[in-house]
């Protein structure tokens, strides 16, 4: 946007009357979308977030046309430390009578008992067009049926792919509430603390509030009729991305509006000034972070990638869009008695420029060389804890509770082959099922094979894997299979289930890795570029924000496994770890930095970055805290992956809030001086001694 058209914008929404029409539009918005805020269109269909084009996404496409396709089995497990006495087994054979109830056309999978007699499975095929309660309940009704009447010492539960689903429903069930209330409360006290006002600290989070009402129902649209597929995972991310940025700018827009109160009598002009000052900051951080999303759900091949990318963006895009148009309107309403009982004053010196902040920049001044080595040494000691990052958690690994579907697949494990808990499915032309089954059968790490379902164009072979589904042996028997069937010609073999599945989602998020993670640092520098109209500080701020995220990652890691005892972390961890530190840790690089260039206009490098460091540090930080106290909201998620994201991002941001940006940063533009600014004229090697930083 052009100088005219935004100083035209900034008018309107800090006008006398039009600040009326921008509040009522925000009213009426938030009538429009509080309804559908509310409401949610989650898929809980686990194949749904599968890498697009994998061989495990196209064989689960292909089963559907077979008849067992349109079922989801449940499986039932009954273990016993001892034999099964003839009381359980005929326990199971009655248990088996009551689940026709609710199978598929009253069909059920015989009994099949372990070789030591220990244990059985019995496989329950559920419709999968039954509607989500109806299935729930026919789930709830196996459970109901197998853990009643049990003989001491005899285990029964429910798993499998239906009895998968039904858990991740209940994990979810009620969170939404839970997740909007504990944002809120902390959001609430990190402004309270913050601004020290009763009264203050309503606007910006009822505006959030609005906000956050807004992008969900966005979302709940573009999720019913737009084919956005969406998660209870990264719709609790959206949550925490709204109320985390949204305040974070709302902080940066009132720090900068009480800067210009006391400068200014007439309110109006003071938040125009207050807008035009720190809004093109506001919006270049904030297209920093959307952009990266959207490189991560335009880039992405993992579905699950996607989803979070887009939803991630729609979430930031709103925050900004309130911040920056409504909370200035409904500020102005209220006028300086807001800020109440700490009310800024005409022509009353700004006591942040004689702060904390400002002695921070005056000890870093005195020896900007040693402290950046110090920072180094900090980081890298804490990026060590690398070593110890475990990546590739399991579905049974994914829930921070055993749910019970993840203690039937370990029960199954110890009773049965280690590939019978996570059977593997070939799909191929029905006319080559005797060829391919037969080179499934003589695959080396394939204990049985068989056919198990067919039309007249396709066959389905089940294989069991003599090797533990969770191993990287088994990961090879797949590749190996795959291989092998891709010799038999017309055959058009494909190789999925369980095993294959978690293969492609981690060749998947390799592959994203490698290529998300270098297209975000080059939006991320041609943004600061832009901002900056500079070369030198851009790529030096983008090696400190990588320097900050390696730090994160190794200190998270070692805090994972020493500390937490977590089994691995999920395979898009180190992506979308990556993707919120870079962004959110430019994200304040460029509030200092693009403050810092205001003031060097006037003041020279060295005192235009302590006095940026001075006026901006406390609003930063306070941005900081709410940031990593929003991201530690996920904790009470019940999913490890939420968690450990919640854990590194709340972290790292107060890694860079305190350490990197406060510190480094400042350090960094003082050693390097007006070179700083180069190629543009700010670099002026020539200014006046009292201007120069070195």
């Amino acid at each position: 946007m052009g100088e005219a058209p935004l100083k035209a914008v900034v008018s309107f929404i800090t006008g006398r009357r039009s600040k009326w029409l921008v509040v009522i539009v925000g009213v009426v918005v938030a009538g429009l979308f509080g309804p559908l805020g509310g409401k949610q269109d989650l898929t809980t269909d686990p194949t749904a977030f599968l890498p697009a084009s994998a061989q495990s996404t196209q064989v689960v496409r292909l089963q559907r046309q077979l008849p067992s396709g349109q079922t989801t089995p449940a499986i039932v497990i009954y273990a016993s430390k001892t034999e099964l006495s003839p009381a359980s087994r005929a326990k199971i054979a009655a248990d088996v009578e009551q689940f026709r109830t609710v199978a598929y056309h009253g069909v059920v999978v015989p009994p099949q008992f372990s070789a030591t007699g220990k244990a059985a499975i019995v496989v329950v095929p559920i419709s999968s067009a039954l509607p989500s309660a109806e299935f729930n309940g026919a789930v709830e009704h196996l459970r109901t049926v197998a853990t009643s009447d049990l003989e001491p010492g005899v285990e029964s539960g429910v798993g499998g792919p239906a009895g998968y689903i039904v858990d991740l429903v209940n994990a979810f069930g009620g969170i939404n509430g839970a997740l909007l209330l504990a944002t809120i409360v902390v959001v609430a006290l990190v402004l309270i603390v913050t601004y020290r006002s009763p009264f203050l600290w309503l606007v910006p989070l009822v505006v959030i509030g609005i906000a956050d009402q807004a992008a969900s129902a966005i979302v709940y649209l573009l999720a019913r009729y737009g084919g956005l597929v969406v998660n209870g995972e990264s719709a609790g991310i959206l949550r925490v991305l709204v109320f985390g940025a949204g305040t974070d700018y709302a902080l940066l827009l009132i720090a900068r509006y009480r800067e210009e109160l006391r400068e200014n009598d007439d309110r109006h002009v003071a938040m125009r000034r207050a807008l035009l000052g720190a809004g093109p900051a506001i919006t270049a951080s904030a297209a920093t972070v959307t952009i990266s999303l959207l490189v991560l759900g335009l880039v992405s091949t993992l579905n699950n990638d996607r989803s979070l990318g887009f939803v991630g963006a729609i979430g930031i895009a709103t925050a900004l869009v309130f911040s920056l148009l409504f909370l200035p309107a409904v500020l102005l309403l209220f006028g300086r008695r807001l800020f109440w009982p700490f009310v800024p004053k005409l022509g009353e010196a700004d006591p942040t420029l004689t702060g904390y902040w400002s002695r921070v920049g005056t000890r870093i001044a005195g020896a900007p060389r040693l402290i950046i080595m110090g920072c180094v040494v900090v980081l890298v000691l804490l990026a060590s804890g690398l070593l110890s990052l475990h990546t590739g958690l399991t579905q049974s690994q994914q829930f921070r509770n055993q749910v019970p579907s993840s203690r039937v697949q370990m029960l199954t494990a110890a009773n049965f082959p280690a590939g019978a808990a996570a059977p593997t499915d070939v799909l191929a032309a029905a006319p080559f099922a005797e060829q391919v089954l037969a080179v499934v059968d003589a695959s080396p790490g394939v204990s049985s094979a068989s056919v198990t379902d067919r039309t007249d164009e396709l066959v389905q072979i089940t294989a069991y894997l003599k090797e533990s589904p969770d191993s990287a042996a088994s990961y090879q028997v797949i590749r190996d299979l795959r291989a092998r069937l891709s010799e038999v010609p017309g055959a058009n073999a494909l190789v999925g289930g369980a095993v294959a599945t978690d293969l492609d989602t981690n060749d998947s998020a390799g592959h994203d890795t490698k290529v998300v993670i270098p297209t975000v640092l080059a939006v991320v520098l041609v943004i600061l570029v832009l901002l900056l109209r500079a070369l030198v500080g851009p790529v030096l701020l983008v090696l400190t924000v990588v320097a900050s995220y390696f730090a994160s990652m190794g200190a998270a890691a070692w805090a994972f496994t020493h500390v937490l005892g977590f089994p691995a972390t999920d395979s898009s961890f180190p992506l979308l770890a990556f993707l919120f530190l870079v962004a959110f840790g430019v994200d304040y690089n460029i509030f200092l930095v693009g403050r810092a260039r205001q003031q060097v206009r006037s003041d020279g490098t060295r005192q235009g970055t302590l006095t940026a460091l001075a006026l901006t540090g406390g609003v930063i930080t306070s941005a900081g805290v709410v940031l990593a106290a929003t991201f530690s909201v996920l904790a009470i998620l019940p999913l490890l992956f939420l968690t450990e994201i919640g854990i590194v991002v709340a972290f790292g941001v107060l890694l860079d809030t305190l350490l990197v940006r406060s510190v480094l940063v400042p350090a960094v533009m003082l050693d390097a001086g007006s070179r700083f600014w180069w190629p543009s004229h700010l670099d002026r090697p020539g200014e006046p001694e009292g201007h120069r930083s070195r």
